[in-house]
């Protein structure tokens, strides 16, 4: 997983270049003044239109395995059955286990 890169005020100057394109790679960034966090820049792009910038943020975050199916649902600021629901459309699965876990997750359960 990527860390989220940090851009100060001062650094768009010089390096908005650099925030362009990794905005338009899906990293998302931080811009601070005086080293505080003040803007999340995201991708304008379809999906922030279609969906909202909640649940976007939400879904690209839940993507890139920086959020958790339930703290996505959060962000999105949605039920979890709800987020659930945004995701078959966009291709993206809720649960992402690896055959052998997905069995060992299934036989704890029964």
């Amino acid at each position: 997983m990527d860390m989220l890169h940090v851009f100060s005020v001062r650094d768009l100057r010089t390096r908005s270049g650099d925030l362009l394109r990794d905005a338009e790679q899906g990293q998302l960034a931080i811009i601070t003044k005086h080293g505080r966090p003040a803007i999340l820049a995201v991708l304008f792009d379809r999906r922030l239109l279609d969906q909202g910038v909640h649940p976007a943020l939400a879904l690209t975050l839940f993507e890139q395995r920086r959020l958790t199916l339930a703290q996505a649902a959060k962000v999105a600021d949605l039920s979890l059955d709800a987020f659930i629901d945004l995701l078959a459309p966009l291709g993206l699965a809720a649960v992402d286990y690896p055959a052998g876990e997905l069995t060992d997750e299934l036989e704890a359960a029964l």
